[in-house]
């Protein structure tokens, strides 16, 4: 993945790629699709990945994002230069008793300061109970989701098939984690749940950036954009690639862009925990350099449209 650049990449930065492209539009509303808030003071949610005593299992130390609290408030300080219009709460409470806290909880901070408009929420997808939980999200407006990490090779588990199934019959989304060597599970999965939007978060969290890596990451993507009802959420790439440049991002955003079109996909900052590797402004407007390519219509669609449309918000 050769850069396009001769500028060394340590100085690679929006304007040095900028030259050869058109002008990148800065008032295109950006819908971020991946924000985290938390409150570890809260008396009913747990966060096991932010335990003080524990390392991220891919970043590491993450320490420098271990506050207290992360709420919407300190999101819209931080974002606030960057046209972001509207954005979507990912799960980030794990461990939890009840998972239906969580969504409460963000809506009220909805109530407070209009954001997240749309909560993508756990529900274990294998429970005998997931419809009376499902009920229970749904009582609040924000509700359009579900992750699930879930147990055991779960991909190819019946019970979470038929969960994922379930959530498309109530129009909601199935998020789903996974990586390159589990992406044939995921396109199967999508073809078994063809009512239900699936969308593949962090480009499918490629692990490795070496060119072997990636022609191996988009052979096995080509499978599960095959599939009409998955879409693709480019975020998080700066979790393994913590020295990120437009370089060393651009390839992966073309190629997702190139398979999944630019209708079915969108983009989020994975916010707070990427703000380990960047500013809030440094990765979107690295984002809208990305796609200075594209038509007006077509990055309205990317930034905002997709997100609009597929998260009803």
């Amino acid at each position: 993945m050769t850069g396009r650049s001769g500028a060394p990449p340590h100085l690679r930065t929006a304007a040095t790629l900028q030259q050869n492209q058109e002008p990148i539009v800065n008032d295109i509303p950006f819908v971020d699709t991946h924000v985290h808030f938390y409150d570890l003071g809260h008396p009913e949610l747990r966060y096991s990945w932010l335990d003080p005593q524990l390392d991220h299992p891919v970043i590491g130390n993450i320490d420098a994002v271990k506050s207290r609290q992360y709420r919407p408030e300190d999101f819209l300080a931080e974002s606030r230069f960057n046209h972001v219009s509207k954005a979507i709460h990912v799960q980030a409470a794990l461990g939890s008793p009840d998972p239906v806290v969580e969504t409460q909880w963000l809506s009220e901070g909805f109530e407070r300061t209009g954001i997240p408009h749309g909560i993508i929420a756990h529900s274990n997808l294998m429970a005998d109970d997931l419809e009376a939980e499902l009920d229970r999200h749904a009582e609040f407006a924000g509700f359009r989701g579900i992750r699930d990490f879930s147990e055991g090779d779960y991909l190819v588990d019946e019970r979470y098939r038929r969960g994922v199934r379930t959530l498309g019959a109530r129009g909601l989304v199935a998020s789903i984690d996974c990586l390159p060597e589990t992406f044939s599970k995921v396109a199967d999965l999508a073809a078994s749940a063809p009512e239900t939007s699936i969308c593949v978060d962090h480009c499918g969290f490629p692990r490795q950036r070496d060119d072997e890596y990636f022609a191996f990451w988009k052979r096995e993507m080509t499978e599960i954009a095959a599939r009409p009802n998955t879409f693709i959420k480019v975020s998080g790439l700066g979790m393994v690639d913590q020295r990120w440049t437009l370089d060393s991002l651009r390839p992966w955003v073309d190629a997702s862009i190139d398979l999944f079109g630019t209708d079915r996909t969108v983009f989020g900052s994975n916010w707070p925990l990427d703000r380990l590797f960047s500013s809030y402004s440094d990765l979107i407007q690295a984002y809208r350099t990305l796609i200075s390519g594209y038509a007006p219509h077509e990055q309205l669609a990317l930034f905002s449209g997709n997100a609009e449309r597929i998260y009803d918000v």
